[in-house]
């Protein structure tokens, strides 16, 4: 196993930071890298806002449930999918953009995925942790409104980056027979798989949490998805001159 594979299975996500900072030049560095990820038909429709403002950093840890570390890690990136740029160039040049559709929805938010993930894979190379905060999209407009986002850009979530003040266990993924198919989408033999693999992530939870955490994959998946899933968005991405068509 080379490096990089065994950085990329060593994932996790880290919550509790030191004080020691990323200087500005390293930060950048790493968002090169984002823009060195793939981007559909060369769009790059991925910009980030680094939020450096205490009081725009506290304001957002409320918006976002409550999630102190995005105050108290070294850097705080929201990444927004960006279809603004692409209309400036269009105007650029004279030609009316059409916008709405829920094809420019999916590459746009794509592209961010693929520009974050490059960014966190970098970190970790450097010694530098971070944890993705989806969170921000729970009270989006005002996310938007704080950040002063442009018709058709929205935060599609945020990172914390720093340096690592703990050690978490990596998480358990699901066994591969499960992920990967052969020719044809088969699942008659992933429910019997999915019972060990509930085991698996039983013990971590209890591990990881002195035996507070007694839940399994399943468990947590089936309590998570009978309850209402931010059912503001779409109005919200309506109103961005996204998904209208």
């Amino acid at each position: 196993m080379n490096e990089v594979i065994r950085l990329l299975q060593s994932h996790r996500s880290v919550r509790k930071f030191t004080d020691q900072s990323i200087p500005q030049s390293v930060l950048e560095e790493l968002i090169k890298c984002g823009q060195s990820a793939a981007t559909s038909a060369f769009i790059q429709a991925c910009t980030v806002i680094q939020v450096e403002q205490l009081a725009k950093r506290e304001q957002l840890v409320e918006l976002a449930g409550n999630q102190p570390y995005v105050a108290s890690a070294a850097r705080f990136l929201v990444y927004c999918a960006d279809m603004n740029r692409l209309k400036i160039a269009c105007d650029m040049h004279g030609a009316e953009m059409l916008s709405g559709f829920t094809e420019q929805f999916i590459t746009a938010t794509v592209d961010c995925a693929l520009f974050a993930q490059n960014v966190i894979v970098a970190a970790q190379s450097l010694g530098i942790e971070g944890v993705y905060i989806g969170g921000i999209r729970n009270n989006i407009q005002a996310v938007t409104d704080l950040l002063e986002l442009p018709q058709l850009v929205y935060p599609v979530f945020g990172m914390c980056l720093g340096y690592p003040d703990q050690d978490p266990q990596v998480k358990p993924r699901l066994p591969l027979s499960v992920i990967l198919k052969q020719d044809r989408y088969d699942d008659s033999s992933d429910p019997d798989t999915i019972v060990e693999y509930d085991e698996l992530v039983r013990e971590y939870y209890k591990t990881r949490t002195g035996g507070n955490k007694d839940d399994s994959w399943s468990e947590q998946i089936a309590g998570m998805l009978v309850k209402e899933s931010r059912p503001h968005m779409k109005a919200y991405l309506e109103s961005r001159g996204y998904i209208l068509k």
